[in-house]
């Protein structure tokens, strides 16, 4: 399995962008390939002029049309997802994410904002062909508690929802999802 990650958090340290990662441990071992993307880390003026032809959009817009797994993170301001993510997603083709599976993952400051998946961000990633798209998972500053180390702790309850969301591949992967203790840090 091919999966790509896209993550759209303007910040180096977001707790989607720590999502993403812990949702990438829960399927470790099971792709066959791995590319993660980082749209802040893009280069901005190639990404403000939909510049497909700069060497590293088309690498990440290759990276997502070849994924059969496209995880989909972003932090919630204001009730939809980041403008970093707008700004990635209008360069894809239309159909980019049709016949792949797609989870979209969102993190914000309270549980406020959790329809902003099902109403900003689903309908988007429909409009980019997307019809096989995975239980979005929405975690509060609250869920995603700060370690003095470094990272984050999720709360028990993020991680059994995030293992609902991943449930679906298990019949597509070899071996089933198993429990995990929280992490620290990824």
């Amino acid at each position: 399995m091919h999966i790509t990650s896209l993550s759209a958090s303007p910040s180096e340290r977001s707790r989607s962008a720590w999502l993403t990662q812990f949702a990438l441990t829960r399927l470790e071992g099971r792709d066959t390939r791995h590319d993660d993307i980082v749209v802040r880390t893009l280069p901005p003026a190639a990404l403000l002029a939909a510049d497909v032809q700069d060497p590293a959009i088309a690498a990440a817009v290759r990276a997502v049309e070849q994924a059969d797994l496209v995880i989909v993170s972003t932090p919630i301001y204001k009730a939809a997802y980041s403008g970093l993510l707008k700004v990635f997603l209008d360069l894809l083709p239309p159909d980019a994410l049709r016949g792949k599976l797609v989870l979209p993952l969102a993190t914000g400051g309270s549980p406020a904002h959790l329809l902003a998946l099902d109403y900003a961000l689903k309908p988007v990633l429909s409009a980019l062909g997307a019809r096989h798209v995975l239980d979005g998972v929405f975690a509060t500053d609250a869920q995603l508690r700060r370690h003095e180390a470094g990272g984050f702790v999720p709360e028990a309850d993020l991680i059994a929802r995030l293992d609902r969301a991943l449930a679906p591949l298990a019949p597509r992967m070899r071996t089933p999802l198993e429990p995990l203790q929280p992490a620290l840090s990824c």
